[in-house]
C-alpha cells in the first residue's frame, strides 16, 4: 500500500511541474482516481492520503465497493459508457456522470431524476480524436448538444470530457485537447457553465495541463496495471 501513497505523490509532483512550466497554479488541476478493477482496500488507502475524487466505469463495481467506501468522505464520478437501462442504478451511487454523449441518454436521465426529485452534475463527452472505437459526441455537434442539455434542468453541466488519441506523437495528442478547449470557449459564450475540462491520463497529463485541463484522470500510474482487460474503456480511462 505504501507504493500507492508514493505513486500519488509522484502524480502530484508531475501536476505541479507541468503547471509551473505553463504558468498555472497547481491547485487549478484536480486529480481524479480511475478505480476500475481496483479493490476497495486500495481505494481506501488512496483516499486516506487526502484524495477526494474517484471514478468507476461499471455499475457493478459501484455497487460492490459502495459499502466499503461510504465512511470516507469523497465524490464518485462515472466515466464509462452509460447504457440507458443502467441510469436508475448509476444515480444511486455517483454525484457526477462524465460521459453524457447523446440526447437520448440526457433526456432519460432528466426523466429519472424528475421522478426521484434529484439533480446530478454532468460532463459532456466529446470524441475529439474522431476514432470510431471511441464514444462521445462529434466535435461539430458539441455546441448544439450543449444547448439541448442546457434545457434539462435536472442536469447540472459542469464541463467537457475527452479521451486523447493514444499516440507517442505528442502534437497529435495535443490537437485533441486543444480542440476541447476551443469548444469550451465557444460553449461558454452560449452562457453554459462548462468551466471544467476533464482530459489527460497517466501518459499524457502534462500535455493536457498545458492545454487547460482542470481534471486529470489517473489509474495506472497510481494503482498499477490492471489484470484481464475486458473492454475498450479498461485501456482508455486510465
Amino acid at each position: 500500500m505504501n507504493e500507492i501513497i508514493q505513486n500519488i505523490k509522484r502524480i502530484h509532483q508531475r501536476i505541479a511541474k507541468a503547471c509551473n512550466q505553463c504558468g498555472r497554479e497547481s491547485d487549478e488541476v484536480k486529480l481524479l482516481l480511475a478505480t476500475k478493477t481496483v479493490s476497495a482496500e486500495k481505494i481506501l488507502t488512496a483516499l486516506q492520503t487526502g484524495e477526494t475524487i474517484i471514478a468507476e466505469n461499471k455499475v457493478q463495481e459501484l455497487k460492490e465497493k459502495f459499502d466499503a467506501l461510504k465512511s470516507v468522505p469523497h465524490q464518485t464520478h462515472f466515466i464509462g459508457h452509460l447504457q440507458t437501462n443502467k441510469i436508475k442504478e448509476v444515480i444511486k451511487y455517483v454525484q457526477c456522470i462524465q460521459s453524457v454523449d447523446r440526447i437520448e441518454l440526457a433526456e432519460k436521465l432528466q426523466r429519472r431524476l424528475e421522478f426521484e426529485d434529484k439533480t446530478i452534475e454532468v460532463f459532456l463527452q466529446v470524441n475529439t480524436s474522431y476514432e470510431e472505437s471511441k464514444f462521445g459526441i462529434a466535435p461539430e455537434k458539441a455546441v448544439d448538444f450543449a444547448l439541448q442539455v442546457k434545457n434539462l434542468d435536472r442536469l447540472n453541466i459542469k464541463g467537457l470530457m475527452t479521451i486523447g488519441l493514444f499516440s507517442a506523437e505528442t502534437e497529435k495528442v495535443r490537437k485533441c485537447f486543444r480542440l476541447l478547449k476551443a469548444l469550451q470557449t465557444e460553449i461558454l459564450g452560449k452562457e453554459i457553465s462548462v468551466n471544467e475540462l476533464s482530459m489527460g491520463m497517466s501518459a499524457d497529463l502534462e500535455t493536457a495541463i498545458e492545454e487547460g485541463s482542470t481534471i486529470i484522470r489517473v489509474g495506472t500510474a497510481v494503482f498499477g496495471k490492471r489484470p484481464h482487460p475486458d473492454s475498450y474503456y479498461w485501456n482508455e480511462n486510465k
